[in-house]
């Protein structure tokens, strides 16, 4: 019998390759990487993120599938405080992240190239204070919707990894997205919707980056949505 414990990894449907890199991203790939990689480790084991980072974070923000990096890079740099993981699978997108991270100097990133889905159950309990799944792959066809990172298993592997009271950031120009996100983030008690006017969906948050994603949208006339979420506080036993 399958049980959580002993379920195979999950699939990964999205991009990994592309184009060749030209000769500096693939050269800057191999100088860079290795030594802001978040290695996930071994079976049953946790990550160390004092030890990734060299200090114990204050606090740790998490980007779930970052594209190119801009978004991520700009929390990095108006944020130097806070420890950023960002996790990709796509190489070019990787590749473009560290360009950035060299040219601006920044030093509170830490890379997970791989499904965030392999790492969440590797992360310390109540560790992240801030999550950002901004502009996810809508897999629009009713068949592909099991595919959504949005789901009753990342939802509560999100709750477990997150603090009380942490934010949960979800953005898309995909309606039918909206509606699913809404439907199961609502249903799981641990997360409440933060939005108390239209205007708290309608706008990106004051402190937000637009993507390249959400300017794509804009160009063809697709409206964005940004939905926030608070991580409920923990019932604890007196």
């Amino acid at each position: 019998m399958t049980t959580a414990e002993n379920a195979p990894p999950p699939r990964w449907y999205g991009r990994r390759g592309g184009h060749r890199l030209r000769k500096g991203r693939r050269e800057r790939l191999e100088r860079l990487l290795p030594a802001l990689r978040l290695a996930p480790p071994e079976p049953d084991g946790t990550v160390d993120l004092a030890a990734a980072f060299g200090a114990p974070p204050s606090d740790v923000w998490l980007e779930v599938g970052f594209g190119a990096g801009e978004h991520l890079a700009a929390q990095a740099g108006a944020h130097p405080g806070t420890a950023m993981v960002g996790c990709e699978p796509y190489v070019a997108g990787v590749a473009s992240l560290l360009s950035i991270i060299e040219r601006e100097g920044l030093t509170n990133i830490r890379i997970f190239n791989d499904d965030a889905r392999l790492l969440l159950g590797s992360l310390p309990e109540a560790s992240i204070g801030r999550v950002f799944v901004l502009f996810p792959d809508p897999w629009p066809k009713t068949r592909h919707h099991k595919r959504r990172f949005i789901a009753p298993g990342t939802l509560n592997a999100l709750a477990r990894v997150m603090k009380d009271g942490a934010e949960l950031r979800f953005a898309t120009d995909h309606m039918g997205y909206v509606r699913w996100t809404l439907d199961h983030t609502i249903r799981n008690p641990a997360f409440a919707w933060l939005a108390r006017r239209p205007g708290d969906w309608r706008r990106r948050p004051p402190d937000g980056v637009e993507t390249r994603y959400e300017r794509k949208a804009a160009g063809l006339g697709l409206a964005s949505v940004h939905l926030g979420f608070c991580r409920r506080s923990r019932v604890r036993a007196d």
